[in-house]
């Protein structure tokens, strides 16, 4: 299959140009957000030594024993922190589909401190900002989350200031509704498969992700990232460390009045000729707004032929329920695992 649906943008020049640089990169993403959802980066800054610091420390992380690894099992069933054992998860579920357990185990983190101030210590902002679990081993794994987690989230701001230029808005419109977000990062472990697995069962099912921008990691490994276009057809998404790929959620389609997609996407399982001994690692930072950020139809994006097609909902509520679609419980992935 071909990746070249999935465009590459650099967006070098909105660091380093002027304004009319800087729209023409946002212009470019919201050409490809209204087409088909993703589009994938170049020019964006991160220090590579970060990136790789986290792979290095996650796959050492994943290859401990299985024992020492559920040490990281949140104690609260279904809190979206540390780790979720290996067919924890449904995402097909998301779709309103009958789905299997996804073929991956991953690890759940958000930020690691926050202001002593009832927005984030209050009843709702305990839901939202988690302490979170940490393993012995490696040592290196927590420092490597947090230094990650700081250039992802530097990375968002720019990015949807860029969506702030592509929507025709002021490009600092969605600043005071991000500046307390509530955002989690995963990190899956995709593992050798030496049983092929049941016909129908891949490593994550196709589904949509909750939030504005992820922004992922993938490495270059059999066994990836699909995107599915509007024809249904499904195209590989090219991979690699030094290249993010970014894709619309479900928030920010709503929020756009459904001028952006946000396009169905899946993992799919190595072929079966290398399955055995290929395995995989993917960081994924799915950003969502302030809690409290009324999601509202954009300006923008209505008017008297394209009236608001949805209620307006708070950004954390909408992430709650979506939350709640693919969970499965501990108790049932521990005896499907």
């Amino acid at each position: 299959m071909s990746s070249a649906r999935v465009p590459l943008i650099d967006i070098e020049p909105y660091f380093g140009g002027d304004e009319a640089d800087r729209r023409r990169v946002g212009k470019a993403i919201g050409a490809a957000c209204a087409d088909i959802g993703f589009f994938s980066i170049s020019g964006h800054g991160v220090d590579a030594g970060i990136v790789e610091h986290l792979r290095r420390t996650s796959h050492e992380f994943f290859a401990r024993p299985d024992a020492e690894k559920r040490e990281c099992v949140h104690p609260v069933a279904g809190t979206p922190r540390g780790l979720r054992v290996y067919e924890g998860e449904a995402l097909g579920r998301a779709a309103g589909r009958a789905a299997p357990p996804d073929l991956k185990e991953f690890y759940h983190f958000g930020r690691e401190s926050w202001p002593d101030d009832p927005y984030y210590t209050g009843d709702e902002g305990q839901r939202y900002f988690i302490p979170n679990i940490w393993p012995r081993r490696p040592a290196a794994f927590r420092r490597a989350a947090g230094a990650y987690y700081a250039a992802m989230e530097a990375l968002v701001g720019h990015l949807m200031r860029l969506a702030a230029l592509a929507l025709d808005l002021d490009e600092g419109w969605f600043d005071d509704k991000i500046d307390r977000h509530v955002t989690a990062m995963r990190i899956n472990h995709y593992p050798p498969q030496p049983i092929a697995p049941p016909e129908g069962q891949i490593r994550a099912g196709a589904h949509t992700d909750f939030g504005t921008f992820t922004i992922l990691m993938g490495e270059d490994e059999p066994g990836g990232l699909q995107v599915q276009d509007r024809d249904g057809r499904w195209y590989d998404v090219e991979t690699r460390p030094d290249v993010f790929v970014v894709n619309v959620g479900d928030l920010f389609r709503r929020w756009t009045n459904d001028v952006w997609t946000s396009n169905f996407h899946r993992v799919v399982n190595p072929p079966a000729a290398i399955g055995p001994s290929a395995r995989r690692i993917s960081i994924g930072f799915f950003h969502q707004p302030n809690y409290d950020a009324e999601i509202a139809c954009l300006p923008s994006c209505t008017d008297a032929a394209r009236p608001p097609l949805y209620r307006p909902v708070a950004s954390g509520a909408f992430r709650d329920i979506r939350y709640d679609e693919t969970d499965i419980p501990d108790t049932q992935a521990a005896a499907i695992s």
